[in-house]
């Protein structure tokens, strides 16, 4: 996990509110809220292009069984789970939000705490 998560003030502001009502786990928020204290926020064009955001495609791969998924991160209005499109507040891009290609996360999914490690980031217009 990168030691400062980089985000755009919009996203910050997005998952601060969702944080204010109560839209994670305990667990989640705990993370959360120590990375956004730390967080670097920059303007959109400043977002480094390997950096998790909205709009963008990632493939990620679970460290323990090797596996490899890819998530396309958009709107929460924009959410189309059957068709690979998951909202920026999903546990998944919450998870890897503000990190970079190469970051190793460590999350409290549903099913039980992953370690993941971000493969790939892809602007997706």
């Amino acid at each position: 996990m990168s030691e400062q998560i980089i985000l755009t003030t919009g996203i910050y502001d997005l998952i601060k509110e969702h944080l204010r009502r109560k839209g994670t786990t305990i667990e989640e928020e705990e993370i959360l809220l120590n990375q956004l204290r730390y967080a670097k926020q920059v303007r959109r064009r400043e977002l480094p292009e390997d950096v998790v955001t909205v709009n963008r495609a990632i493939t990620v791969k679970d460290i323990e069984t090797e596996e490899e998924e890819k998530f396309l991160f958009v709107q929460t209005s924009k959410e189309k789970v059957k068709k690979g499109k998951y909202s920026i507040l999903s546990p998944i891009a919450l998870a890897t939000v503000g990190n970079k290609v190469g970051d190793v996360i460590t999350w409290p999914f549903k099913d039980g705490d992953k370690k993941i490690e971000i493969l790939n980031v892809e602007h997706y217009n």
